[in-house]
């Protein structure tokens, strides 16, 4: 018998330093998280033993249980690389429709545009919805594969110029005795011009000219390609004790570009414009259309929400990273790649976003390093190896007694 106990010593050491193998080869492996070998005493009682006399008959390995501590946190160049500081996993999805779970954030684009691990498994995130007046909210309920747009993204019309400036009191050049003209520079005192642009696109300089009619009294005059915008021109009075506008301070111009765009109307708002004794200034001239861009790059914030930026200097939110936990994170199947999927013993999958509840933060630009301990897991194979030794040694004494017996005469 005590030939089977050695023996299961030398099995349980043997599995201690496969564990301890595997911890070490992955050292460099991010997202591994390591295990440790659990053993268990064996006792073979029959129903009337006692405790007292009772030998024992060897051990097994009980578990091989995965610890899921955090790894560093080894920043890269890549902003598609993530890491979770805290807890959670990750959620991916193949294209077959399987659900997994990773803290290996190592992801990059296929060429349809879809961010995807190693494996091909798609990164998940909650869906984009923009409501009124432009804001951006999550819809928890839907989980969708994040796709980066590819394509040219669509243009937006410029519906308002804002325009806020200082007209001088003191110009003592008055030329609204005189038609107004551009092309002459004596019709006017002040101009400044800004680019808008059209339903498709284009881009257009509206130009804005300014002309002293009288003490506190201008008018301003829109053209957009050197031709005249409908709605000119715009009275301006101004309060004679504090400069500020006193008349109308926005103006609805209307103009058709001649690259085929349809017709529109730009609101020009003059608000807070002001006519103190200092020389002509624009403060702001701001508009609110843009040309059609392609995808520039992508940030991810510490919530999760991936940012897409285009080279015409907008941005979209995509979505936002969804994250999972389980009540039993040591009952996780171990599929390899780095990757988990739920089982009985682990419970069902939670689902939440970074930063809220118990689940950490995510960092773009980053990747969790394994968590193997190199010298700790040297340690440790130098105990699975005396151990291994010790048990061989048992062998080998049982051996001699054996042998003693049988030459008994």
């Amino acid at each position: 018998m005590s030939f089977r106990i050695a023996l299961s010593g030398m099995n349980a050491a043997s599995t201690d330093l496969e564990v301890t193998g595997h911890n070490i080869a992955n050292a460099s492996t991010n997202g591994f998280k390591q295990s440790r070998a659990e053993f268990g005493d064996l006792y073979a009682n029959a129903m009337h033993d006692t405790a007292h006399n009772a030998a024992g008959r060897g051990v097994e390995v009980v578990r091989v249980a995965q610890q899921f501590s955090q790894g560093s946190v080894e920043f890269t160049s890549n902003n598609l690389d993530l890491a979770i500081s805290g807890q959670g996993y990750f959620v991916l999805n193949n294209p077959e429709g399987a659900t997994s779970y990773t803290r290996a954030g190592a992801y990059s684009v296929d060429r349809e545009g879809y961010v995807v691990n190693h494996a091909n498994d798609r990164l998940q995130v909650y869906q984009a919805v923009t409501g009124a007046g432009g804001n951006t909210t999550f819809n928890a309920g839907i989980l969708q594969d994040l796709r980066l747009q590819t394509s040219t993204s669509t243009p937006s019309a410029t519906s308002e110029v804002t325009a806020l400036m200082n007209l001088n009191n003191t110009e003592s050049t008055i030329p609204g005795t005189t038609a107004f003209d551009p092309l002459d520079p004596t019709s006017f005192n002040n101009s400044t011009s800004t680019t808008v642009y059209d339903s498709l696109g284009g881009s257009h300089t509206a130009t804005l000219y300014f002309r002293k009619n009288a003490a506190n009294t201008w008018e301003s005059h829109a053209y957009v390609d050197g031709i005249a915008a409908t709605g000119n021109p715009m009275a301006m009075t101004f309060d004679s004790s504090t400069g500020a506008l006193t008349s109308a301070a926005s103006n609805t111009i209307s103009f058709t570009p001649t690259t085929g765009a349809a017709a529109q109307s730009v609101d020009i708002d003059f608000g807070g414009t002001t006519q103190f004794g200092a020389p002509f200034g624009v403060n702001n001239l701001s508009q609110d259309g843009f040309t059609s861009g392609r995808l520039a790059g992508v940030d991810i914030d510490t919530e999760g929400v991936v940012f897409a930026r285009y080279t015409n200097g907008q941005s979209s939110a995509l979505g936002k990273v969804a994250m999972a936990k389980f009540n039993n994170d040591q009952g996780l199947r171990q599929v390899g790649d780095n990757i988990w999927t739920e089982s009985f013993e682990s419970g069902t999958a939670q689902l939440g976003e970074a930063g809220t509840s118990s689940f950490g933060q995510v960092q773009s630009g980053a990747l969790e390093s394994s968590n193997v301990d190199v010298a700790e897991q040297l340690v440790n194979l130098i105990m699975a190896q005396r151990n291994f030794q010790a048990n061989a040694q048992v062998i080998q004494t049982s051996d001699q007694i054996t042998q003693a017996i049988i030459n008994l005469r």
